[in-house]
């Protein structure tokens, strides 16, 4: 329990609106709740969440000590009281979830709560699987991310053991990713490898491509598939040999067919015409190859998880099924 005492500049206030003020973390929610039960009691007795404040009331807080930090990306979860997932597979070890284009994995300089990981460690936390106030040494943690506007699967590890296998698998490209994109024209061959050296600039956060080696830049392989065409555009399958920063965006541009809706890598007056504002990029399929031990998680193998509906892929191509 912790008590205050109201002082003037806070008098005049709602209940209500003192606690979120003063608890940034504690979801408005689970205040009201709170207020409900009686874990809020003004003067030693409960309140209504409309009362006002006068200066020398005393307020007396029965909630968990968490919910008294000051806001840090580190403790973010606990201002979100329903978590926004679309869980694809759970088990104690990992989580898939496909996220939506929009949200941002991490915490950035745009947004501090609503991203991925936040939600993730959110329902953790409230399923009890997991408290940074008793496991202090490790936290739910993304395995690998994916662009604010492209939207898939990403693998949200659990434990510890779990991040050390899956970044293995990773790197050593045991974990093969699919993803279905829409590109402006026919590309030829309709199915092939594209291999570039690309070079990030970390102001722009953008990358070039090159077809030679530059200082800095970093190979770069993906294997395409045509799947349909229609209307000037053509709906791909990727498979992902690399995994650079925007790897799929900016070689299908250098290859004079950048994806429908690419702002960045591609030419506004040529998406405008279909109405499409962000890249039609999606990882919609995933595959556990493990050909070699993966410990604990050896039960994957030869696991496929994909996402049950890619909504770009069903507007401009309805008559096609993308879904294995």
């Amino acid at each position: 329990m912790k008590a205050f005492t109201i002082q003037k500049n806070d008098a005049g206030q709602r209940l209500d609106r003192w606690l979120s003020k003063n608890l940034p973390l504690l979801p408005p929610p689970l205040a009201q709740k709170y207020i409900r039960l009686k874990r809020v009691k003004l003067n030693g007795k409960g309140a209504k969440r409309d009362t006002h404040l006068n200066a020398g009331d005393l307020l007396e807080l029965y909630i968990n000590d968490e919910f008294f930090d000051l806001p840090t990306p580190e403790n973010a979860f606990l201002s979100i009281s329903k978590p926004q997932l679309d869980i694809l597979y759970e088990d104690e070890n990992l989580l898939l979830v496909d996220k939506r284009p929009g949200m941002v994995v991490h915490p950035d300089e745009t947004e501090r709560v609503n991203t991925l990981i936040t939600h993730i460690q959110a329902y953790l936390y409230q399923k009890r699987e997991w408290s940074p106030y008793t496991e202090r040494s490790f936290a739910p943690a993304l395995c690998h991310r994916i662009d604010r506007n492209t939207g898939g699967i990403v693998i949200a590890a659990k434990t510890a053991e779990a991040l050390r296998i899956i970044n293995e698998k990773i790197r050593d490209r045991e974990i093969e990713k699919y993803y279905l994109c829409i590109i402006h024209g026919a590309i030829s061959p309709p199915q092939g490898t594209l291999r570039h050296i690309l070079l990030k600039d970390e102001g722009k956060k953008q990358v070039s491509v090159h077809h030679h080696a530059v200082p800095g830049g970093r190979s770069a392989a993906t294997e395409y598939h045509t799947l349909a065409r229609n209307d000037n555009l053509s709906l791909m399958e990727c498979r992902l040999i690399t995994g650079r920063t925007h790897q799929i965006r900016a070689q299908f541009a250098a290859a004079g067919h950048p994806l429908l809706g690419d702002g960045k890598y591609g030419k506004e007056r040529d998406n405008k015409p279909f109405g499409r504002t962000y890249q039609a990029l999606y990882s919609y399929r995933l595959q556990f190859t493990f050909p070699t031990d993966a410990g604990v998680l050896s039960y994957l193998k030869g696991k496929t998880v994909s996402v049950p509906k890619v909504d770009f892929a069903e507007e401009f191509f309805p008559e096609f099924s993308y879904v294995p």
